[in-house]
C-alpha cells in the first residue's frame, strides 16, 4: 500500500504551504468582500460600528469552528475595519510567559493580537493571559530567591481575536473572558460559487457559472478547500479547454483528481470501503480500523472522520466505527447485514 503525504491532500482543510505563496491576494480585506456567514457578520459589524463611535477597543473576540472556513480572514478584517494593527502568532508558537509578555508590550493602542489554535496555549501561558485580557496589564517577576523581583507593567488597551477548531477544549476561564464568542458554519455550495468567482477574477482565470459551481459541490463547504481546487482545475483548463474553466472541464479535471461529487477522495473511499469489505459496516475499533487501512489512529480522527460524519457516512458508537446506509448508497454497495456480520464474526473465534 503506498504510504499518503497528508502535507498535500488537496481536500484536507488545514493550511499547507501551496495556500501561502507569499501573502495569499484572495482573503477579503474588508466586511463587504467577505461572502457568507452572514450572521457572524451581521454581528461583527455591529460590534465593530459600536466600538467606534465609543472610540473604544473591540471587546475580545473567539472564533470558533471547522479548519479553513476564515478565521484568520475575520481577524484581518476586524483589524482592517478598526484601522489598527494585526499581529499574528499562534497557540504552541507560545511557550513561555515571557514570550506572551514579549508580544503584549509590544503592541500599540487598539491593536489586534490573534491567536491561532488557542486551546493549544500552555496553562503557565494562560495565567498570564488572564489579567492581560480583564485589566490590560501583567506582573512578571524577574530573578530568584532573594533577587526576585515582581513588576507590574500596565498595557495598552488591545483586542485579542482566538480561534480554535476544539471549543470543547478551551478552559472554562478563558472562554468566559471573550465578550463575543461567534460560531462559523460550513458554507452552502451557492455561497462557495461565489467565493470561486471572485478568486478567479483575483487570479485571473477565466470560469463560468456551472463550472464555479461544479467546483464549489466537490468542496467540502470550504472555502480553502475550494480555492486549492481551483488552481488545480486551472492547471487542466490550460490544457484541455484553452484555458476556460466550465462545467465539463472541471468534471474531467476532478475526476482526474479523484475527487468526487461529495468531495470525498481515494482516502475518504478507501477507509469506507475497508469498513464494508473488512468488517461489513462496522462497529470496528479505531485501532483496528487504523491497522487495517495503515494509518495512525489520529489520522484517522482528525483527517477522515470530521467531514465523513458531518455528511452522515458515520457514525461513532460505542463499540466503534459504523459505516451508514448513505455511504453505502454513494459508494455502491449494499449495507451490510449486522446479523451476518455476527455470524461472521462467531465462526471465527
Amino acid at each position: 500500500m503506498d504510504d499518503f503525504d497528508f502535507e498535500n491532500r488537496i481536500v484536507d482543510p488545514s493550511e499547507i504551504m501551496i495556500d501561502n505563496e507569499g501573502e495569499n491576494p484572495l482573503r477579503p480585506r474588508c466586511m463587504n468582500d467577505y461572502i457568507g456567514q452572514e450572521k457572524v457578520k451581521e454581528n461583527l459589524s455591529v460590534f465593530i460600528e459600536a466600538a467606534k463611535r465609543r472610540r473604544e477597543t473591540l471587546d475580545h473576540v473567539l472564533l470558533y469552528g471547522p479548519p479553513g472556513l476564515g478565521k484568520t480572514t475575520l481577524a484581518g478584517i476586524v483589524a482592517n475595519e478598526m484601522n489598527v494593527n494585526l499581529r499574528i502568532t499562534s497557540g504552541p508558537a507560545i511557550e513561555k510567559p515571557g514570550d506572551l509578555a514579549a508580544l503584549l508590550t509590544n503592541l500599540n493602542e487598539g491593536d489586534v493580537l490573534f491567536i491561532d489554535e488557542i486551546h493549544r496555549i500552555s496553562r503557565a501561558v494562560e495565567e498570564v493571559l488572564y489579567p492581560s485580557m480583564e485589566d490590560f496589564a501583567i506582573d512578571i517577576i524577574t530573578g530568584k530567591g532573594q533577587m526576585a523581583a515582581s513588576y507590574h507593567l500596565p498595557l495598552p488597551k488591545f483586542t485579542l481575536v482566538g480561534a480554535t477548531t476544539r471549543a470543547g477544549q478551551l478552559t472554562a476561564p478563558l472562554r468566559d473572558r471573550f465578550g463575543v464568542v461567534l460560531r462559523l458554519e460550513l458554507y452552502t455550495p451557492e455561497e462557495l460559487a461565489k467565493i470561486i468567482t471572485r478568486s478567479a477574477s483575483i487570479l485571473d482565470i477565466q470560469i463560468d457559472g456551472d463550472g464555479a459551481l461544479e467546483i464549489a459541490s466537490r468542496s467540502r463547504g470550504t472555502p480553502r478547500i475550494a480555492n486549492r481546487l481551483l488552481k488545480r482545475v486551472r492547471d487542466f483548463a490550460e490544457v484541455i479547454s484553452d484555458g476556460v474553466i466550465t462545467c465539463e472541464t472541471a468534471q474531467i479535471a476532478l475526476d482526474k483528481l479523484e475527487i468526487d461529487e461529495l468531495g470525498l477522495d481515494a482516502n475518504d473511499r478507501r477507509m469506507l470501503e475497508a469498513l464494508i469489505k473488512f468488517y461489513r459496516g462496522g462497529p470496528v475499533g479505531l485501532e483496528t480500523l487504523a491497522a487495517a487501512i495503515g494509518e495512525e489512529a489520529v489520522t484517522i480522527e482528525d483527517v477522515y472522520e470530521p467531514y465523513l460524519m458531518q455528511i452522515g457516512f458515520l457514525n461513532r458508537t460505542p463499540r466503534g466505527r459504523c459505516i451508514t446506509r448513505a455511504a453505502c448508497q454513494h459508494l455502491g454497495y449494499e449495507l451490510p447485514n449486522a446479523q451476518d456480520a455476527q455470524i461472521t464474526f462467531d465462526q471465527t473465534e
